[in-house]
Formats: structure tokens, C-alpha cells, sequence
């Protein structure tokens, strides 16, 4: 199927090939380039044709297409042969340069004999002498091949390596790289890696390299102790070769890295993002690296004892890691005789035997930011409990003493009868499950009622509020059934604050949400009163919910009116609970009076109330209740402002919850808000710990929306905190999930984990994806009918990238987006920033010839300058119209309007105004001042009067202490009087 349309032109033909260019390489470009080349031959023209040739001959090179290449070349080599004056000297260096691409190759293919390899670098050797062309590389590729063959290496390598470089020969990085793995064929990890270092470092780069020298250079560094570079190194390197065909190999010692360091986890989930790699790579050599990568991946996970985990494999069927494992190793296994067939040695085999055979090097390397393990990544695989987590509780063998058990610890809201039920819902599952026929126990329908109850809790507590209610409505009905009237009474309950918490939709949520649950307790008032029987810990319930719906209430509302009622209900439950020494309620009656006053916003009294709490629970217990408490308290020292209070609280509550089972105690609450206290006690790097165990825990618990919330927010503050490559890898391993692949999770929320993303790509100087992921998510923006403001943020930034890269016509368009979208929801300043700063760059970027659509993006911005005076906004930073001024001056600077430009500096002068002693805009007047001093002095060649404002200037900030601000006035003074 055709990918473009077909040129009509030379001219439309050589625009094709430059759009091409900027495509990434794979199919849709190989097949592109293909159509080309037919559309090149219908002009009968050789230079279109050796044009369109080059560029499908690169297709298939970096496309992992070996066997396409040499063909192409042959048309090439024919045409020069016939026709060598149409090869200028642009054509002719291509041409001889891709001589080392067709032995590449050539060595790729099993199938091409020994005999051909050799009779093709003898025929490069004769073409390179005939052109007088100097024979490095050459000789280069002879190396190559016998390290590929697996010879005596030594004299291939100083054949090549002591000549000196020429035109042709490979790029520095790659020939570094070639020279850092003779070394570590010779077992030199120390020598290697001082020869990659000149690559690892940027000093040297091309297309595959740094990623392909970072590839190989990392068990070396976990020999040789140094873990943090390896670490780095995983990062940047897998990041540009991932889904890459033509770098498989390297994807797949990425694989091995990951099964070598403790990463299995990881491992697992960068084979399922290169899953391509398994259809896409028709190259037989990086096949075999890739295979063998993922190959030692399967053995560790299997060894482990996951061979049933599921893995991605080869499309078409589902693979377990111990099916797809033996399916690889028949593969690779073939694919190694094969070359060592075609070769005379073993080497291919022994270099595979030995990777397989390479034991851990680690037993654990902490990689990202997110730490998973086997269970985590399987899909169908429980999640696994936190290693804190203690012993699960012993339960009764007896069906009848298991039954009992849970209801006696289930009325006192003991931990350890999430055990029991546990225990229990497994049991009456079972087929054949036989009840006890005892009237202790009661009928089978109680115990279903019980455990629908339990599930309906569970549910309630991940905020599953629509769940909840009918589970315990159901509940209810078969405790009616089985003639318990008392527990039917509190599962009722239980469902009308669970409905009542269900969000309600449109613009009175609130209102209706108060309302719900002012008709909620009402409800609960007339159960209880109606009815009779009720066990003291059955009362002692529904006083409690009733307390808790009026103090939900108070919460939504804030409502002073609301206050009293929450109290009276409190104390009606800790009056009941004290007479009936309910140890459990008194706790939560008394957590329930703190939690009203910080409500209420008497955050000391409410401290004072849970002191008194975290001593009674000290002395009297429950002790499952300090955990939470604590949480509390930590919270309330937040509010107070004592963060060191706080962080001691949140500690001591965490510590505290590793003693119960992981769903007693919300320990991602604990965490989230340990997460703040560090960030208020200066310990960014602690709190970014905690904000990924947070996340860790709310996964743990199924509550996967307000887990990836926490690692959005680590995410940006590892990008905050200059860690780009963590940032990059963390969001890069959420948005493969499967519940975002396919859309289920929350859609802005992943926007924002991709607009993280792209702000990162940013900061880290990969503008290529950056731009393209800006582009996408302002495209998708658009459509965001309900929140405009976001649209017009995201347009913005898309435009300025745009905009540093030189495509003004698309930031235009995408700028007027912004505008548009502003025109709904103000966004003052950003779009300013975003105006000026694109003005600024057209001037710069085009000079004269950019002045005027610059001067179109500062009218936009003083339209915003005027829009915002009138709304009374003021801008966190300097004011819009002096910042506007200051752009005026700086643009006309750009484009040689120097009258211009000054007359526009004067007046961002007088609208900033003399500064003072304090900071707040000393340093702007004084860069003011300088490019003003400039244009007049430099530019206008006025150096009198220049030279007159600096040093009045440099006086200025002198007396007002200022002096770090006047050395460039200082320095452009100097030049001037030099130049004078």
C-alpha cells in the first residue's frame, strides 16, 4: 500500500526523500524508500535514481534488512561502473563508504559462505586502491571479521588500529567501541573501559553510539565495582535502542544486565516493550544477540522458580517464561551452528555458552524508581506483601473453631480475622464444601452473609463505595434469611454511608453530597431504634457509623453548624463504649473527636485529644489502633507547621504497622505524608523513597489510580531533583501497563504522566521526542472541552519547543491554539512567556527576515499585557508589560533595529523603576541596563552615552551592594572604552 504520493517531479521526489529522512527507521520508512525508487526510475534521470538508491539502501542498513543491502548496492556499483562522471563527490564518498555497510552485512548472513566474505573485502581492497583511497578501513573490516570468525585476532587488529584514519573510515566512536571490546575479548574490564570512556562521556557519538559502547560496557563496571555508572548507563542506553531492530543485540544485553543485577522483574518488562524485536529483526546475527539476551532473562526467572509466569514472546500465541525459554533456545542454539558452520569454529557457540553460563553479579541493584518483583509483573500473579509484613497469623485447623474464631476477633476488629475470613472464603469455594452441622456455628447462609460483609468492607476501604453498598446489602439479606435481625441492622447501615460517599455528579455535588448523607444517618437513627436485641458491640457499630456519617458530613460541608452534631454523636458512642468496656470503640470514638476538631480547624485541641488517645492505647490497647493514630498525629503537626514533630510520628507509625497485616494499617497514607515532611525538612531524595512506596502500597491493595498519582508526583520531583533518566525510566514503565495501553486507566492522568514524560525528554536534550510527544498530547488536549486551561498550557510549551527546533509555521498554529483555549481559561502569564519567548526566537533564529511575524507574536502578547492589567492579575515574576518591553528591545536587537530596540529598553527601564537593597529586581535592571549599554554603545556606536549609563548603573548597585550584578556592566564598560 502506497505511503505517499507518488512524485510527479524531481523536485517533489527530493522533498520526499528529505521527509523520509526524518522518519525513524523501520517499516513504514523501508517501504517508503522502496516506492521511491520506483518513482525515481520514471524520470530516466541516474542522479535521482543514485539518490533514491542511497536512501533505501540506508533503509534496509538500519532497518536490520542484511539481506536487502548488498542488492541495492549492486545497482549502485553498476551504475558508477557505467556511468562515473554522474558520481560527484558527494555520490563517490557515499559510495566507498558503504562498501564497509555490504560487508557488514554480508557477516550478518549464515547462508553466505566464508569463501564470499572474503572474495568481498578483497574486491573493497582493489576499489579502494584503484580510487587512491588510503586502506583503514579496510583493514578495518578485516578485523572484523576474523573477530566474528573467531581467529587469532592479534594481527587483523594491529593491521588495522596503528594506521592512520581516514576520510572512510568508521566514525571515532565506533572505532573506540571496536577497540574497547578487543580488550574485553581479552579479558582487560579496567582497559575497556578507559577506552569507552571518551564515548560514555559524549566526547564521541553517531547513531548507534553512545548506546551501543554503553551496551558492552556494563558488566564490565559491575566487575569492576562501579554500580552507580552502570546504573546510569542502563538508563540512557536502553533508552535509545528500545524497539530498535537494527540495535537487538544491544536490547538484549540490557535483558542479561537486568537477569544479572536482581532485576528479573524489570527484565521481564523491557522483553514485553520489545516484543517487535521477536517479528522484526530479519538480520540472523543481532537475532542471535537478542536471543541469547533474553534467553539468560528466562533461565534466571525460571531458576527462580517462575517458569509459569507469563512472558512476550513470538506473536501468534501465548507464552509462559519456561515455554518461550526452550522455544528460544532451540533458536538461538540453531543460529549459532549455523555461523559456526559457515565459519570452521565453535566461537559462536562458546561465546553463547559462556553468557549462559555467568552467574548473578548482584543479588539486587535498585534500577528505577520503581522496584517490582516476579510476582508484580505477571498479570494473573498475586501481588506480592511487602518484605516488612509479619508471619500470617496461625488460624484454627477445625472448621467449626475457624468459624467461631473470626466472629470473636471480627466484634473486636482484631486484625488477625482477615485470616480467618481469608481461610473461610477459600474453604466454602471448594467444591464438595460441607458446613458443620452445629448450632454454635449456625447455618451456611450466615457464614456467606459474614463473608460478604468482610468483602464489602475490603471494598469500602479502596474507596469502591458503589461495590460496597450492594455487597452489603446482599449481606444484609441473607443475615434476614438466616434470622439474625441484629447484623442485618449494621450491614444496612453499612450501606447507606457507602452510598452516601458514592461521588455524586454536576455542579451541586457538594450540596448533594451533604444532603445524602444528612438523609443517611437519618436512616441509621430509625434502624437502630427499630431494632431490638442489639449485642453491646452491634449497638457500639452503629453508633459509630452514625458518628462517622456526620463527621463525613462536616468534612464535605465545613459548615459550623455542623460541628455540634458530629460531638453529640461522639460522645454518645464513647459514653456506650466505656460502660461497655469496648476497648476498640472508645479508640475510635476518641480518633473520631480529634479528627472533628482538626475539621473544625482547632488543630491544638485536636493534638491535645490525640495525646490523650496514644496514652490511653499505650496502657489499654488496642494496640493495632497506634499506628493509625500516629498517622494522625503526624498529620495534625503538619498542619501545625512542625515538620521534625511529624516526620518522628509518621515514622514511629510506620514502623508500628509492620507488625500487622498489610491491610490493617494505610500505609501508603503514612508514607504519602512522610513523603511532605521530608520535603519540609529539606530530604528530597527521602521523600522521593517514600512517594514510590506509597505508590508500592496503594498497587499492593488494588487502588491503582491513586498509586500512579504518587508516581506521578515522584516522577516530577525526580525530574525537580535533576534525576532525568529515573524520571524518564519510571513513567516509561507505567505507561506500558496494560490498563493504560488500553485506555481503562484514568485519561488526564496519563496525559500528565506524558506531559511529565515529555518535560523530561526535554531537560534531558532529546528534543526530537520531546517535540513529537508535545505535539501529540496538544492534539489530544484540543478536545478537552471541560478544562481548556490545561489545553492552553500544554499548546504553549508545545509551541516554544517548536519554536527551538524552527518550525514557526507549526508554532503558530499551535500558539493560536493557545490562544483560543485562553480566551476560555486565562492563563495570563504562561502565555505571555510563551509569545515573547517564540518572538525571541524567530529574531534570533532569522534576524531581518524573522522581524515581522516576531513583532506579531509580541502584538498577541501585549493583547494578553492588556487583558491581564484589566483582570487585575499580577504575575508571579517581573509584570507582563515590563517583561513585554524588554522582548521589544531584544527582538529589534536581533533583526538590526537598533533605534528601535533602545527606545524599547528605555521604557522596560522606567516601568521597572530604580531597584533597591533588597533582590527583587536588581539583577533584571542590571541585564536591562547591559543590553541597552550595548545596542547604544556597539550597535548605534554611541559609546559616550553608553558608557555614561553603565557606570551610573555600576555606581547604583555598588552603594546598594549589589556587586555580582555589575560585572557584566563592568566588563562591556571595559570593552568599550576599549574599542573607543
Amino acid at each position: 500500500m502506497s505511503t505517499a504520493p507518488h512524485p510527479q517531479t524531481t523536485d517533489e521526489l527530493y522533498q520526499a526523500l528529505q521527509e523520509n529522512d526524518r522518519r525513524p527507521y523501520g517499516r513504514t520508512r523501508t517501504v517508503t524508500a522502496e516506492e521511491l525508487v520506483d518513482a525515481a526510475e520514471q524520470f530516466g534521470e541516474p542522479g535521482p535514481l543514485i539518490d533514491a538508491l542511497l536512501e533505501l539502501q540506508e533503509a534496509y542498513t538500519y532497518g536490520s534488512e542484511p539481506r536487502k543491502s548488498p542488492v541495492v548496492f549492486a545497482r549502485l556499483l553498476t551504475l558508477f561502473d557505467e556511468q562515473p562522471d554522474v558520481f560527484d563527490e558527494r555520490l563517490r564518498h557515499q559510495l566507498f563508504w558503504r562498501f564497509k555497510w555490504v560487508a557488514h552485512a554480508l557477516r550478518q548472513l549464515p547462508e553466505i559462505p566464508l569463501t564470499s566474505l572474503r572474495q568481498w573485502l578483497t574486491e573493497m581492497r582493489e576499489r579502494y586502491e584503484k580510487a587512491d583511497l588510503g586502506l583503514q578501513p579496510y583493514y578495518g573490516q578485516a578485523y572484523q571479521l576474523a573477530a566474528h570468525v573467531g581467529e587469532d585476532t592479534a594481527l587483523a587488529y594491529d593491521l588495522w588500529a596503528a594506521r592512520t584514519r581516514t576520510r572512510l573510515s568508521d566514525c571515532e566512536a565506533c572505532e573506540t567501541c571496536q577497540r574497547a571490546r578487543y580488550l574485553l575479548r581479552a579479558g582487560d574490564d579496567e582497559g575497556a573501559l578507559r577506552a569507552f570512556e571518551p564515548v560514555l562521556a559524549g566526547k564521541e557519538s553517531c547513531k548507534e553510539e553512545p548506546a551501543r559502547s554503553a551496551s558492552y560496557a556494563l558488566l564490565p563496571l559491575l566487575r569492576t565495582g562501579d554500580t552507580d555508572r552502570a546504573r546510569e548507563l542502563h538508563l540512557t542506553g536502553y533508552r535509545a535502542c528500545r524497539r530498535n531492530p537494527s540495535m537487538s543485540e544491544e536490547v538484549g544485553r540490557h535483558l542479561e544486565f537486568c537477569a544479572l543485577t536482581g532485576n528479573e522483574a524489570r527484565g521481564l518488562e523491557l522483553l514485553a516493550e520489545n516484543r517487535n524485536l521477536f517479528d522484526e529483526v530479519d538480520s540472523p546475527l543481532d537475532q542471535l544477540g537478542f536471543l541469547t539476551g533474553v534467553e539468560v532473562l528466562l533461565q534466571r526467572v525460571e531458576a527462580l522458580g517462575h517458569g509459569d509466569l507469563p512472558a512476550a514472546g513470538y506473536p501468534g500465541r501465548t507464552w509462559t517464561v519456561a515455554g518461550l525459554r526452550a522455544e528460544v533456545r532451540g533458536r538461538a542454539d540453531d543460529l549459532a551452528a549455523r555461523f559456526d558452520a559457515r565459519n570452521g569454529t565453535t566461537t559462536h557457540t562458546d561465546r553463547r555458552r559462556a553468557r549462559l553460563d555467568r552467574a548473578p553479579l548482584l543479588d539486587g541493584l535498585e534500577l528505577t524508581l520503581r522496584t517490582r518483583d516476579l510476582d508484580e509483573v505477571a498479570q494473573a500473579a498475586p501481588a506480592a506483601a511487602p518484605s516488612t509484613a509479619p508471619a500470617a497469623p496461625a488460624v484454627p485447623e477445625s472448621l467449626p473453631e475457624l468459624i467461631l474464631r473470626a466472629r470473636e476477633l471480627d466484634e473486636v476488629g482484631h486484625p488477625d480475622a482477615q485470616a480467618c475470613w481469608a481461610r473461610l472464603r477459600t474453604l466454602v469455594a471448594a467444591p464438595g464444601y460441607r458446613h458443620p452441622d452445629d448450632p454454635a456455628v449456625g447455618p451456611l447462609v450466615r457464614l456467606r452473609a459474614d463473608l460478604l460483609a468482610e468483602e464489602a468492607h475490603r471494598a469500602g476501604a479502596k474507596d469502591e463505595y458503589a461495590d460496597s453498598a450492594a455487597l452489603h446489602e446482599e449481606a444484609a439479606a441473607l443475615y434476614d434469611d438466616a434470622g439474625e435481625p441484629a447484623d442485618a441492622a449494621v450491614s444496612r447501615a453499612c450501606a447507606l454511608l457507602a452510598a452516601a460517599e458514592i461521588p455524586p455528579q454536576g455542579e451541586d455535588a457538594a450540596e448533594a453530597r451533604v444532603a445524602g448523607l444528612t438523609d443517611a444517618h437519618a436512616a441509621m437513627v430509625r434502624l437502630h431504634e427499630e431494632t431490638p436485641d442489639l449485642a453491646p458491640y452491634q449497638e457500639a457499630r452503629l453508633l459509630r457509623l452514625r458518628a462517622t456519617t456526620l463527621a463525613v458530613r462536616l468534612q464535605t460541608s465545613g459548615d459550623e453548624e455542623h460541628i455540634a452534631p458530629v460531638h453529640a454523636e461522639i460522645d454518645l458512642l464513647h459514653t456506650f463504649a466505656t460502660r461497655h468496656e469496648l476497648a476498640g470503640q472508645v479508640s475510635g470514638a476518641l480518633l473520631l473527636r480529634a479528627s472533628a476538631h482538626a475539621v473544625s480547624g482547632d488543630l491544638p485541641t485536636a493534638v491535645t485529644e490525640i495525646d490523650a488517645l496514644l496514652g490511653r492505647l499505650k496502657e489499654h490497647g488496642p494496640a493495632w489502633h497506634l499506628p493509625r493514630t500516629l498517622g494522625l498525629r503526624g498529620r495534625l503537626q503538619l498542619g501545625l507547621r512542625d515538620a521534625e514533630a511529624a516526620y518522628t510520628d509518621l515514622s514511629e507509625g510506620l514502623r508500628l504497622a509492620a507488625d500487622w497485616p498489610a491491610e490493617t494499617v494505610d500505609t501508603s497514607r503514612l508514607h504519602g505524608d512522610l513523603a511532605e515532611a521530608s520535603m519540609r525538612l529539606g530530604r528530597p531524595e527521602e521523600a522521593l523513597r517514600h512517594l514510590t512506596r506509597s505508590a508500592e502500597a496503594d498497587l499492593r491493595r488494588g487502588s491503582r489510580t491513586d498509586a500512579f498519582c504518587s508516581y506521578s508526583n515522584a516522577a516530577q520531583l525526580s525530574l525537580d531533583l535533576g534525576r532525568v533518566e529515573d524520571c524518564i525510566a519510571l513513567l516509561d514503565s507505567l505507561l506500558i501497563e496494560p490498563d493504560v495501553v488500553s485506555g481503562e486507566l484514568d485519561d488526564r492522568l496519563v496525559a500528565q504522566l506524558r506531559l511529565t514524560r515529555a518535560r523530561a525528554l526535554r531537560t534531558g536534550e532529546d528534543l526530537k521526542a520531546a517535540t513529537a510527544e508535545f505535539v501529540a498530547l496538544a492534539a489530544e488536549s484540543a478536545g478537552w472541552d471541560d478544562d481548556p486551561g490545561s489545553h492552553a498550557m500544554i499548546a504553549a510549551e508545545t509551541a516554544v519547543l517548536l519554536g527551538e527546533s524552527g518550525e514557526f509555521d507549526q508554532a503558530r498554529a499551535v500558539a493560536d491554539q493557545a490562544l483560543a483555549a485562553h480566551a476560555k481559561a486565562p492563563r495570563y502569564e504562561m502565555l505571555s512567556n510563551c509569545l515573547r519567548e517564540l518572538a525571541r526566537l524567530q529574531a534570533q533564529q532569522q534576524g531581518p527576515d524573522g522581524l515581522a511575524d516576531a513583532r506579531a507574536f509580541l502584538t498577541d502578547a501585549g493583547r494578553i499585557a492588556d487583558e491581564a492589567r484589566a483582570a487585575e492579575f499580577e504575575a508571579h515574576g517581573r509584570s507582563l508589560d515590563t517583561a513585554l518591553a524588554y522582548e521589544h528591545g531584544r527582538i529589534n536587537a536581533y533583526a538590526g533595529e537598533y533605534e528601535d530596540a533602545l527606545t524599547a529598553l528605555d521604557k522596560a527601564l522606567a516601568l521597572l523603576g530604580e531597584p533597591g537593597r533588597e533582590e527583587d529586581h536588581a539583577g533584571e535592571w542590571a541585564e536591562c541596563v547591559r543590553l541597552a549599554g550595548a545596542v547604544e554603545g556597539l550597535y548605534l556606536e554611541r559609546p559616550a552615552p553608553a558608557l555614561t549609563r553603565l557606570d551610573a548603573a555600576i555606581t547604583r548597585l555598588t552603594a546598594l551592594g549589589h556587586t555580582e550584578d555589575t560585572q557584566p556592566l563592568t566588563a562591556l564598560a571595559a570593552r568599550l572604552r576599549d574599542e573607543a
